[in-house]
């Protein structure tokens, strides 16, 4: 495994391990084992190949992970990297990257890539460089 030292493991309910084993056998999607998805977390479904989530991440309750767009046709697809962190009722929208280590705050509209160590804030997402300090422990960056 490629993770990291501050990884931390989350115990998964019944729910989530259903959920991962639904995600990854049948909708093929690629999600890492060790990813930690809450178990109200919105994740594409009409097209879920399209979904890529790194070792390590964190996605918060309520979020949003999309992969494509009906309106526009759009099936495109999504990129969370390792030990990043979705906070909750955040939205990712389609073809988005987000890079290795990076922090989404909760309610964030990510509509850009984000590059490794950065962080986004607001709707739509101002992304800054850096991660984010969450008490003693540090996420992102160096």
């Amino acid at each position: 495994m490629t993770e990291g030292k501050n990884v931390r493991t989350r115990r998964r309910t019944l729910i989530q391990r259903w959920q991962a084993a639904v995600r990854k056998i049948l909708w093929r999607s690629d999600i890492a084992a060790s990813a930690w998805i809450a178990d109200t977390a919105l994740i594409d479904r009409t097209w879920p190949k399209g979904i890529h989530i790194g070792a390590g991440a964190v996605i918060g309750e309520e979020a949003v992970v999309l992969s494509h767009d009906l309106t526009r046709g759009l099936y495109l697809d999504t990129r969370i990297g390792e030990r990043s962190i979705i906070g909750p009722r955040a939205m990712i929208l389609p073809g988005i990257s987000i890079g290795n280590d990076c922090v989404v705050a909760a309610g964030a509209l990510v509509n850009r890539d984000m590059p490794d160590g950065s962080e986004a804030i607001g709707n739509p997402a101002r992304i800054t460089a850096g991660g984010a300090s969450f008490g003693n422990a540090r996420y992102g960056g160096a």
